[in-house]
């Protein structure tokens, strides 16, 4: 592997419904979809421009181990030098297993845990396919970041599973009191975690992935026309304005037009 461990590596789209999720992201983003084959369940590898983005599955009919139908959501996968070690670091570490590791022909091996808060992310040990490409084009992803109600517990698993070396975010917020840090300072940092109490109802929060867009508030418009929904804001902040939005089978995302950052103060 080429990609330190920890880092944001893979990406994928779990949805109750395959061909609207199609036909959203290709109306947004443009994005194409091409088929691996009844092999891979059909699962769908996803392009921006030619660039690999991630993946995208069919869970329709699907059940999670209580019984309730998986519901359509994005998922976050972080690299690992040898899947079987880190899984077993991540269950020490007080993860549950959600998904045993498996292969994923010769592209290379996952598994699926929640961690100690209750967070699903997933672990990716690369064969043939390293990951999503880094492009920071309009319908790539542009940052990752975890929010979590128990940030202590996150911090502690994260570093034992993971070698994270977590760093308090340097940029100034508008609410300095907000807990914030990153796996690495500055141009190192692939993903951050934050502190959700008071931020996010209980139950809610996890991994979330920003897609860069040109203007956030056009998108939104055009999120709206594609059958999608605006779930909170547009913000304006220092990486640029940013909005939370919802797919039409309700997978919810950020985007982020990184060219129109809130002026500094001064």
């Amino acid at each position: 592997m080429t990609r330190p461990i920890g880092t944001t590596t893979w990406l994928d789209l779990a949805t109750t419904d395959l061909r609207a999720a199609q036909e959203f992201y290709a109306g947004l983003f443009g994005w194409t979809f091409e088929d691996a084959g009844e092999e891979f369940g059909h699962y769908r590898m996803v392009r921006n421009s030619g660039a690999l983005v991630g993946g995208a599955m069919d869970v329709s009919g699907m059940t999670c181990p209580t019984g309730q139908p998986l519901p359509s959501e994005w998922g976050v996968y972080l690299a690992a030098d040898d899947i079987d070690v880190r899984l077993e670091k991540a269950l020490s570490a007080g993860a549950q297993l959600v998904v045993p590791a498996h292969d994923a022909g010769s592209a290379g091996r996952f598994a699926v845990v929640l961690d100690p808060a209750g967070n699903a992310v997933g672990l990716w040990q690369a064969g043939d396919t390293e990951g999503y490409e880094f492009t920071a084009a309009p319908g790539s992803p542009v940052w990752f970041e975890v929010m979590t109600h128990d940030i202590e517990a996150a911090e502690r698993f994260y570093t034992e599973a993971l070698d994270a070396k977590l760093v308090p975010m340097t940029e100034p917020m508008e609410d300095d009191s907000f807990r914030y840090v990153t796996n690495g300072a500055e141009e190192e940092a692939t993903w951050g975690m934050g502190d959700a109490t008071g931020v996010i109802p209980e139950g809610e929060g996890g991994w979330r992935i920003y897609f860069a867009v040109d203007a956030c508030d056009a998108a939104v418009d055009r999120i709206r026309e594609l059958g999608g929904s605006l779930l909170d804001g547009p913000v304006d902040s220092p990486f640029g304005r940013i909005a939370t939005v919802a797919d039409p089978t309700g997978a919810s995302f950020q985007i982020c037009a990184m060219s129109e950052k809130a002026p500094e103060a001064g």
